[in-house]
């Protein structure tokens, strides 16, 4: 048992040997005490030694029981003592009454002293408290330190036991509360389970759809037009491979949300990371027939999975909103490495937003989220020079290098 500055006592109190060393100490002082009247006062008879084992004897009857007996044993014992050593010796130690005032108090507040509840092990102490209430107020012969004596006890034992029964309780309470803290928790997570289940199943019923559907007409498409222009052909089949590869994404983000969806291999594939980024911009240079130059600077790192998706996603938004809103213009992606710091740039030559113009949609909101999500930041406006520009810093973090 390690003893703090702070905590020695609490540390003391929940060892399982308290109770006995706190009752060997109280004898030893009952027994001193006792001896050292009785050496004075002969109190006990004409004999010194009759009179030193009968304090000996009265002593250690008053303290002791608490270390080998349970609490409603110990307390009916020390209860017991203590009266007959008021009423037959006109005397009680100062050991004897502390003694009196945790063994009540101990039978009030442990747990489970042969199964009984709180009210009755308050009533169990309260009963044993009442006899020396009665002593109090008849006197029974109780004269100077005798009397001060029994009206401390009197005041202080039903108070021990009422306090022991406010110690139950307000355990009683606590683990109560954890246990329904612990229920609730429970019911928030499967609550939440079953909402995000049910937020799946709708979003693959509507969006899935309509995402099969453009995949299925642009295929018609291209094959039923006569006529066709080679270019025309293979613009459909992107929009065909896009929304292919949009439906196979969501099932795979869904699949998430859906602990009882049974999820293939493919499903399960890891989030794209800078490594796809080439297939990105390959994309968009595909799709949009302008220009776009990812340049990379530094040492390129193996970073947190979710700065990789963050940053993949930030170019991602980015681009779309290049092909939206500045169509045909080029695009420089910009990642540079640092120490702890991934710094990415997206930057076009476009008109650029128009002055006075509001900002709608969720497209910059989302990119300030996802930066903000991974820990870094992200700045957006009217580039130097013309075109919009999209800086984010995310945080690079302990990394290794990528061979």
């Amino acid at each position: 048992m390690r003893l703090t500055d702070t905590g020695w006592a609490r540390e003391f109190a929940a060892s399982p040997h308290a109770q006995a060393v706190t009752a060997a100490l109280l004898a030893a002082a009952a027994v001193t005490e006792a001896a050292v009247r009785a050496a004075v006062t002969g109190v006990y008879g004409q004999s010194l030694t009759t009179g030193l084992l009968a304090t000996a004897v009265l002593a250690l009857s008053t303290t002791l029981p608490p270390a080998f007996l349970s609490a409603p044993t110990a307390a009916l014992a020390v209860a017991s003592a203590a009266a007959l050593s008021l009423t037959a010796f006109r005397t009680l130690t100062a050991a004897g009454a502390v003694a009196l005032a945790l063994s009540l108090h101990h039978l009030a507040s442990d747990p489970a002293p042969g199964g009984a509840s709180p009210a009755r092990r308050m009533r169990q102490g309260l009963a044993l408290a009442l006899p020396f209430t009665v002593i109090a107020l008849l006197g029974m012969g109780l004269a100077g330190e005798a009397r001060a004596l029994a009206v401390l006890t009197a005041a202080a034992a039903p108070a021990a036991a009422l306090a022991g029964a406010v110690t139950a309780a307000r355990a009683e309470a606590h683990v109560h509360g954890a246990a329904r803290q612990i229920s609730a928790q429970s019911l928030l997570e499967h609550t939440a389970r079953g909402e995000r289940a049910r937020i799946a199943r709708e979003l693959h019923d509507v969006v899935a759809h309509h995402i099969s559907v453009i995949a299925v007409q642009a295929e018609t498409a291209r094959l039923t037009t006569p006529g066709m222009p080679p270019a025309g052909a293979a613009r459909l089949s992107e929009i065909g491979d896009t929304a292919r590869a949009g439906l196979t994404e969501m099932r795979r983000l869904l699949g998430v949300l859906r602990q009882d969806a049974e999820a293939t291999t493919a499903e399960r594939r890891p989030q794209p990371g800078l490594q796809q980024l080439n297939e990105l911009v390959d994309e968009a240079r595909s799709a949009s027939g302008a220009g776009v130059r990812l340049i990379v600077s530094g040492p390129p790192a193996a970073l947190d999975p979710g700065v990789e998706l963050a940053a993949f996603r930030i170019v991602q938004e980015a681009l779309t909103n290049v092909r939206r809103h500045a169509r045909g213009a080029a695009v420089d992606v910009e990642l540079h490495y640092g120490a702890d710091t991934l710094r990415l740039r997206v930057r076009d030559n476009g008109p650029g937003p128009a002055p006075g113009a509001a900002a709608g949609g969720h497209g910059l909101p989302g990119m300030r989220e996802r930066a903000a999500a991974a820990g870094g930041t992200l700045r957006t406006g009217p580039a130097s020079g013309g075109g919009f520009l999209i800086e984010a810093a995310l945080p690079a973090g302990a990394r290794e290098a990528v061979r």
